[in-house]
């Protein structure tokens, strides 16, 4: 029985992998309608080549780097090519399980800057993260590294995902520069309405669907994988709740696009203690996450003036740093197999000690190098644009087409 278990398991961590796969899509929706329908065609392949590009650098670097054998005291693992040279003895199942999170790390930054930044360069980008910043830092945490010795605790990605990616995103932004006309010369923002909201809701509720698999995948019980399911589903819900109430306090009307983001935000949220919190917890972290997406829209809008056309910068860092710290707080051993227990439930600051050592860490690492790569390629092949390409879109610039023919498309 225990084999015939195993199998399952086996299996459905797959399926899981399918399922985050199929998360590109979900961002691939979310970014092209909350963006202009003029670069529609630049989104879509940005989100491709970020699965395709890293699939290829993963391969040869990146898993290796992962989850090779254990090297400099846990800093990083020995890079293997044991996908080419022996793959009959190749562990299949994780190489395609940490590529298509790897993916998901890459793909944040799309969104934050969209809309004016070169192809090429984005390329770079993305060939850089998913074969050397990421698998570092993802080896910390799940390949045995420094981080894992020390009892730090992300299930599935808060941290080493969105955490990595939403700050990726916020140093390329930053560097990069605000679109055309989204700022005034007083540094007051404008609104720059995406094409299709429908778009961007279709993305979102792929984006939930998937989660079940991406934070789900690695369950190894059937209790721990309903209860992962369960928080995956409570703080989300909760987010949307919370925000739709205070938009609809602070504007008078209920903010849609802020309310899909703010699910979003509480699956990020939730990522990383879901299957070590009870039901209260993922109500807390919900609430917290519904409220926290919203600040981080206006502090980048109007505190630190970076343009982030998608609120990646909110959804994914913001969120990603407090449901890394949010174990700490609220683990409890009444959940299916957690052997963790938090502040607010009796266990103690040691545990929420180790996941702020662990944010600050990764945070430290995330930012010498994406600031390192971003400022080397706005050096060498520049990061935007020109003015005239923005105004005409990257669709007709960048890759001679437009994703509506037939229609017309509004400048």
């Amino acid at each position: 029985m225990k084999e015939i278990m195993s199998e399952v398991f086996g299996i459905w961590y797959l399926i899981g992998a399918a399922l985050v796969f199929f998360m590109q899509a979900g961002f691939a929706m979310v970014e092209t309608g909350f963006t202009r329908a003029k670069n529609a065609g630049n989104i879509i392949m940005k989100n491709l080549m970020d699965f395709c590009i890293g699939t290829i650098v993963f391969m040869f670097l990146g898993f290796g780097i992962l989850l090779g054998e254990d090297t400099l005291g846990g800093f990083i693992g020995l890079p293997t090519w044991g996908i080419l040279t022996d793959y009959a003895h190749f562990d299949w199942s994780n190489f395609v399980f940490n590529l298509v999170f790897c993916a998901t790390a890459a793909t944040i930054v799309s969104g934050a800057m969209a809309e004016r930044t070169k192809f090429l360069s984005y390329c770079v980008y993305s060939a850089v993260i998913s074969a050397v910043v990421y698998p570092i830092e993802a080896h910390w945490i799940w390949g045995g590294g420094w981080l894992s010795a020390l009892g730090f605790h992300d299930f599935a990605g808060s941290c080493a995902i969105h955490m990595v990616g939403g700050f990726s995103a916020l140093i390329g932004a930053w560097i990069e520069g605000p679109r055309l006309g989204k700022y005034n010369k007083d540094k007051s923002p404008n609104a720059i309405p995406g094409h299709n909201v429908v778009i961007g809701a279709l993305g979102c509720f792929i984006l939930w669907f998937g989660w079940y698999g991406f934070n789900g995948a690695a369950a190894t019980s059937g209790p721990q994988l309903a209860s992962i399911f369960a928080t995956t589903t409570i703080a989300p819900a909760v987010a949307t709740v919370v925000c739709m109430v205070f938009t609809w306090i602070k504007y008078g009307k209920p903010d849609v696009s802020m309310c899909l983001n703010a699910s979003l935000a509480g699956l990020v949220g939730i990522t990383a203690g879901c299957d070590v919190m009870d039901a209260m917890g993922a109500v807390f972290v919900g609430i917290v996450s519904g409220m926290l997406v919203v600040f981080g829209v206006w502090f980048c809008d109007y505190v630190i003036h970076v343009d982030d056309p998608v609120g990646a910068v909110a959804v994914h860092f913001c969120n990603g740093i407090w449901g890394t710290l949010a174990v700490g707080l609220f683990a409890t051993t009444q959940a299916p197999a957690s052997e963790y227990t938090g502040l607010l439930y009796g266990g103690g600051i040691s545990l929420l000690m180790i996941q702020i050592l662990g944010v600050i860490s990764v945070l430290v690492w995330t930012g010498v190098t994406m600031f390192l790569v971003f400022k080397g390629i706005d050096k060498t092949l520049g990061l935007r644009v020109t003015d005239q390409e923005q105004l005409d879109g990257l669709d007709i610039h960048e890759h001679g087409m437009n994703a509506y023919a037939g229609f017309r498309i509004e400048r």
